[in-house]
Parts: structure tokens; sequence; C-alpha cells
């Protein structure tokens, strides 16, 4: 059933639903946390004919040894129903409306499936395709939250994640191309890449796409110029700016290359996070990504 309209004087409720590949930290989501109060719905990970769910401990052991392996992992979006079910306990609960933030719409059908899911329910939604991933979609729903917890009806809450979003960047490390040619992410028809499945990659997302950017056949340059890359972009912008290092299976990596990070930024502005597991199961074991977002 809808809601009526909130009466003059009376506050507006606005709460804030992601999914899983916003890329929470898991203390992050806990009680305390910066991001508690955001709805994650989770995106599965089918590991030959078993479908994973949720994030960290649940998914994390299990993809390890299918991607060591070799076996068959893919992705899917969340069904319209989960979002729907997530909307109206919003509702329930007492909100006014919804701003729903998710990974771009040309990686993931997860936009149609929220956007479908917003047309069957009463309480006002507002879908914001954020066309990237990790914490960079993570930081557009903190921004979305942060508006509502300081008032912001509807409307400029979805609007500050949409702004926070659009002020993102995220590039990507990526020591092998097994996976993402496995998974259709990365294509022969990418250009230079050719058929060189043994070069290390740096890739970011551009225009919601994954996007090549350079390549090289040492782990180290690779980590190197992932570093220069992320430190560039930094200094082209003003004010506080705040960077996650997403890893998978290679926490120490992580641990160093922020480090190395905190002189660009201040060690506050850094932080480690391990990467949302429907990018892992692309991007493969010993991945890095570093999301830029304005603070």
């Amino acid at each position: 059933m809808s809601r009526p309209p909130a009466s003059h004087g009376q506050s507006v409720r606005t709460a804030v639903v992601t999914d899983s590949a916003a890329g929470f930290a898991p203390e992050w989501s806990r009680s305390g946390g910066l991001a508690e109060g955001v709805r994650v719905v989770p995106m599965p990970v089918l590991v030959g004919h078993d479908i994973l769910t949720g994030e960290h401990d649940d998914v994390t052991a299990p993809l390890m040894v299918a991607l060591a392996a070799g076996a068959d992992v893919r992705t899917s979006r969340p069904s319209p129903g989960q979002f729907e079910r997530v909307y109206e306990r919003l509702e329930e609960e007492g909100y006014d409306g919804v701003v729903s933030v998710h990974l771009s719409g040309l990686l993931s059908g997860t936009v149609e499936a929220a956007r479908l899911a917003a047309s069957r329910v009463g309480v006002s939604v507002e879908v914001i395709d954020t066309r990237t991933a990790g914490m960079a979609q993570g930081r557009a729903a903190l921004a979305a939250l942060a508006a509502a917890a300081a008032g912001a009806g509807l409307q400029e809450a979805a609007a500050a994640a949409a702004m926070s979003a659009r002020a993102s960047a995220l590039y990507f490390y990526v020591p092998s191309l097994d996976q993402l040619r496995r998974g259709g992410r990365i294509t022969a028809a990418a250009g230079w890449l050719g058929t060189l499945l043994s070069v290390r990659v740096i890739l970011h997302v551009q225009g919601g796409k994954l996007v090549p950017l350079e390549r090289m056949r040492s782990a180290e340059r690779g980590m190197q110029r992932l570093q220069e890359l992320v430190e560039g972009d930094v200094a082209g912008r003003t004010g506080t700016v705040l960077l996650t290092v997403h890893h998978f299976g290679n926490p120490a990596d992580a641990s160093g290359l922020a480090g190395r990070l905190a002189g660009a930024v201040g060690a506050e502005c850094v932080t480690t996070a391990p990467c949302p597991s429907v990018l892992a199961a692309h991007a493969g074991l010993g991945v890095l990504a570093v999301t830029v977002s304005a603070g």
C-alpha cells in the first residue's frame, strides 16, 4: 500500500539500499560502523552447481578454492523479488523513500532488477546506476546515508549518491586475464590485449565499463604502475580524497600499497577491504583494486 506524504513539520525518513558489489569492509556494516543502516542485498556467485550468497567468510574461502582450481565461476544479479522484499520491509518500518544505489548497469543486470522491484512497491524508490563498483559505489551509498541522516529528502539523498559516484574512479591491477576472459568481461576484441593471457593488466572503469589501460610483464611493475595512476588521480583533485584498496587472496599486498598511498592522502584517508566476491569472481586471485572518492 502507498503511504501518504509526510505532513508539514513531520520529518521525512529516507532509507539507503545497495548491493554487495559496494565492497564494505566487514566491520563497516556492524553496529557503530560507517555503513550501519545501509541495507545490502547480496549478489550471488555460482560455483559449478552451487550458489554462494553473502560476503566475506561465507563466500571467500570456497571462491578462492574454485578460482585456484580453475572451476566454472559465474555471477548473477539479485532477483527483483529480493529487492521488492527489502523495499516493502523498509516501508513497514516507516520510511517514506528509498535510495537504491547499485553496481554499473553495464556490468550487471542489478539496476534493472532494482527498477523492476521499485515499480511494484508503494514506497518511493530512487534507483541510482553508479556506473562503477567497489567502494566507489559504496561511497555513493554512504553519501546518500549521510544526507538522509542530516534530514535530506529522497531527491536530495539520491543526488548526493549520484554526485559521489560521478566524482569517483576505480583502478584494477589484474595478474591474469584468464578469469576476465572466461567470464566475458574482457574479450579478444579488446585491441592490444590480443592473445597474451600471461600479461598483467591495469584496467579502470570508464563510462560504466571495464576498460584496459596498460599492460606489463611483471607483477612488481603492475603494482607500481597502479600506485602511480592513483597518485596521479589524487594530485589532480582538490579537497579531501578517500582511497580504498580492495584485495582478494593477497591482503599483504593491499596493506603495502595502502601504506605507500598514505603519503598522497594521509593514513586516515586510506582503508583496505576484501574485493567484493562478485568482482573477484571475474578478476581472479591476486587482484588489487583502488577506489578514489571525494571526501
